[in-house]
């Protein structure tokens, strides 16, 4: 039986943004990958991937994922993104939060197992993270 590709990204995405991490953590397989390659994070398994979904919720409470466009090839999903939200927090004691937006593009590329995530890849660019929150100075036009 072929998966809802639409139906099951739909659902992953409203999870995202309630920040609902049991949901998230639902459509990984149980040994599933989550890697962050702008930060050269690799999260292998459902305790890693929560850890980092925690991080990520407690820093960026208010952050939310918007999908512009979906492409699907087999088992392969690749979503182009923008992702925003508010640096609130930080749990690195040596960076303070700012309290700054931000509002950045991103490719999250996805590989399927059996109607799960088996492997998650973002791609951005994180010096414009850290520009638009205020923790690298922007580059001069």
């Amino acid at each position: 039986m072929a998966i809802n590709v639409k139906k099951v990204m739909d659902d992953y995405l409203i999870a995202w943004n309630s920040h609902d991490i049991n949901t998230i953590l639902s459509f990984f397989t149980d040994d599933g990958i989550y890697e962050d390659v702008a930060h050269g994070i690799v999260n292998q398994g459902k305790k890693e991937i929560t850890g980092y979904l925690n991080t990520s919720f407690i820093d960026f409470p208010d952050m939310k994922v918007e999908v512009k466009t979906i492409v699907a090839n087999g088992e392969w999903i690749v979503f182009e993104i923008v992702t925003s939200g508010t640096h609130a927090h930080s749990s690195m004691p040596e960076v303070q939060a700012t309290g700054k937006t931000f509002s950045i593009r991103a490719v999250s590329v996805f590989k399927m197992s059996k109607g799960k995530i088996s492997r998650q890849s973002e791609y951005y660019n994180y010096a414009t993270l850290l520009q638009q929150v205020g923790l690298m100075p922007a580059q001069p036009k």
